[in-house]
């Protein structure tokens, strides 16, 4: 059966010519309440008055999240030093996001977003991901200053293609 969401959302966006994006910069971003691997709630009011990196992945243990969430290990140091927090987000139960987190020595929270309730909210659920796979999130990442707005959005079109570190730093720099 398809996709019902989906289908409605992509018809629209024919009718309108509307090109799919991530939430759109400048809005307040949405409240969720996600589980950590150590099966704690999480939820945004956590990270109020404070920078949020949110990376959101498709599936933990594939290659292409495996590289963006070690990247955002690895400069975990530069969030740090200009105040922003950093977390992943995916529809992967919390318990396989335990595995992946220790496998790769992931620093930062993991949230699991199964019900794909904040996936969608934040306009990165992934319609048809791979092999007929629906429902899980898009690569990207948003940025939530520190006011609770989306201060940066970014998505990729193809999930094979990693977001652009360069450009989250840059925008980083800027509303730090």
């Amino acid at each position: 059966m398809p996709c019902l969401n989906c289908g409605i959302v992509l018809n629209i966006a024919k009718q309108k010519k509307l090109k799919l994006m991530a939430i759109a910069v400048g809005a307040k971003a949405p409240s969720f309440k996600l589980v950590n691997t150590d099966r704690k709630e999480i939820s945004l009011e956590d990270f109020k008055g404070k920078t949020l990196v949110i990376q959101f992945f498709p599936a933990a243990f594939t290659g292409v999240c495996t590289e963006q969430l070690c990247n955002s290990r690895d400069e975990l140091s530069f969030y740090n030093d200009i105040g922003a927090a950093v977390v992943g987000i995916s529809v992967d139960m919390p318990f396989s996001l335990k595995e992946f987190k220790e496998k790769n020595n992931i620093n930062y929270d993991l949230l699991s977003d199964f019900n794909k309730v904040t996936i969608h909210e934040y306009e990165m659920y992934h319609c048809n991901f791979a092999l007929g796979m629906r429902g899980v999130a898009k690569r990207g990442v948003i940025v939530i200053g520190a006011d609770g707005n989306v201060a940066y959005a970014e998505e990729t079109a193809n999930p094979g293609v990693q977001v652009n570190f360069a450009a989250l730093k840059q925008a980083l720099q800027k509303i730090k």
